[in-house]
């Protein structure tokens, strides 16, 4: 028998129309859920790929895929993404000592304004006009007065949250590493042939330490100390390193701490 709308030439009701029911109304709601998932989830990823960059610096595609359990496919997916919005550069890996044939891998970083939104860049402008009146007043050992007053709170959280460490300057380094974490520098030390490594991968005043290292050296110093040997700062993030790289001998100096600040130009 046919249908009723059919056998009196009336359209079907609205609502009705094959393709425009309920069912299809309910399917473009379904996909719109699904396509927020998808941003959310997108940015969810950039977010930890963020994380690994700033706490690694430096980074191929296969490592970060690798840590965040994704795809090539996927990582690139990202990568480009975060690419065109200004927030990683890419280039050549630096290879030292002989490498194989073929290209160096590309390696990724935050650029500077990501840097930026990671961390708390506050008051810089502020900060340095304030530096720069001490500087002019005072001079330099006034600046270094001022930078040496401003760790010296951090060196005490630091001690506090050491006290278990040990007396091995690598161990202590280690305990360093996760003290300037909780203080916002994403640390972490190594073991390498020489001695230790402490990497500090965020800086908060890199922006006012590139006019006036002195904060750099006084930061130096209180890894000295709190590490009970000699250190060897090899580069900063305030330079343009891609990350505050400090060196940390095997064995302590029996003539007691001192510091050593080497500037890494590229």
């Amino acid at each position: 028998m046919k249908n009723a709308a059919a056998l009196s030439g009336q359209p079907p009701a609205t609502g009705q129309v094959a393709g425009d029911g309920p069912r299809s109304r309910h399917g473009v709601r379904r996909a719109e859920v699904e396509s927020s998932q998808a941003a959310s989830a997108d940015l969810s990823t950039r977010d930890r790929v963020t994380q690994l960059l700033l706490e690694r610096g430096a980074t191929t595609a296969a490592q970060l895929g690798s840590a965040l359990g994704l795809s090539p496919a996927a990582i690139r997916r990202h990568l480009d993404a975060m690419l065109a919005d200004g927030d990683v550069v890419a280039r050549e890996q630096v290879v030292r000592g002989s490498r194989g044939r073929g290209r160096p891998a590309k390696v990724f970083a935050l650029t500077e304004s990501a840097r930026v939104r990671c961390g708390t860049h506050h008051y810089d402008n502020m900060a340095t006009a304030a530096l720069r009146w001490i500087a002019r007043t005072g001079g330099p050992e006034a600046v270094e007065a001022f930078a040496a007053e401003q760790v010296s709170a951090l060196e005490a959280r630091c001690r506090a949250a050491m006290e278990d460490a040990g007396d091995g300057p690598l161990a202590r380094a280690e305990a360093l590493a996760g003290a300037l974490t909780a203080e916002g520098y994403a640390a972490n030390a190594s073991t390498i042939a020489s001695g230790g490594q402490l990497c500090q991968h965020h800086c908060p005043v890199a922006h006012v330490a590139a006019e006036f290292p002195q904060l750099c050296e006084a930061e130096t110093a209180v890894i000295s100390r709190l590490v009970g040997t000699h250190v060897q700062r090899l580069a900063t993030i305030a330079h343009g390193d891609g990350v505050c790289t400090t060196h940390i001998p095997a064995q302590p100096r029996k003539s007691g701490n001192t510091v050593t600040t080497v500037r890494t130009d590229r």
